[in-house]
């Protein structure tokens, strides 16, 4: 898989991206990250790359040319069938099904807004879709392209044991259970016996049932959805 961001800030992703399963990823030739930096492309001697918005108002807007030079001069006519994606806190909400379906593709582009948002004619006639990580406000789209990069790179075939995504949280729409490791005690606090009796299906039974629990405590919402779609 390649993917490619386009920032004014490129160099926010080098920690991220230097470390850990990313990291891995990279290294076994299953993901490439191209970073490419919109100042490249601002205008005139200070490369500018935003300006003023038209009927007044607070901040500035990321302008239109620089944006498409320099998705267009990468992705060439690829940008007419491409996913690119730009983070913005308007757009759809991530999950990880939205995760599973980026992690199949062969290749897509992000775009990380700034400022007060990006011309709505970078919405219109470029972005093929928004995406956002929660319902607050980033002071821009590097962090929430970074924490989508890392969902979708351990999705990717061979990145991690297949294993360890069957029963994670949000993979059948409930949280994951909770998880013991050694001591069996530790400061008076026990280890649930089921788990150390070695009957597989009691304790499938018991995971199965702490991850109801969890969910109907912290997530009801989820709960819910997944009733749905079981009647549906």
């Amino acid at each position: 898989m390649r993917i490619d961001i386009f920032s004014i800030f490129p160099g926010i992703f080098r920690g991220p991206f230097d470390e850990s399963i990313v990291r891995r990823a990279i290294d076994r030739g299953l993901l490439q990250i191209a970073l490419h930096d919109i100042r490249d492309h601002g205008v005139g001697r200070h490369r500018a790359v935003d300006d003023t918005p038209y009927g007044g108002g607070a901040g500035m807007v990321m302008a239109a040319p620089p944006i498409f030079d320099a998705v267009e001069g990468v992705l060439g006519e690829s940008v007419k069938s491409m996913p690119i994606i730009l983070m913005a806190p308007s757009g759809e909400v991530f999950t990880q099904a939205i995760a599973r379906e980026l992690a199949g593709l062969d290749r897509f582009a992000m775009l990380c807004g700034r400022y007060e948002g990006v011309d709505q004619r970078v919405r219109n006639h470029l972005v093929t879709r928004e995406l956002s990580i929660g319902d607050y406000v980033l002071t821009g789209g590097e962090l929430a392209a970074a924490v989508i990069v890392d969902v979708v790179a351990r999705l990717i075939p061979g990145v991690i044991e297949a294993a360890s995504l069957d029963e994670e949280s949000f993979t059948d729409g409930l949280l994951e259970y909770p998880q013991y490791t050694r001591p069996a005690t530790y400061r008076g606090w026990s280890v649930p016996d089921v788990l150390l009796s070695g009957h597989h299906a009691e304790i499938g039974r018991w995971r199965h049932e702490r991850s109801v629990e969890l969910t109907r405590e912290r997530r009801p919402d989820l709960l819910e959805r997944r009733t749905t779609r079981e009647i549906d």
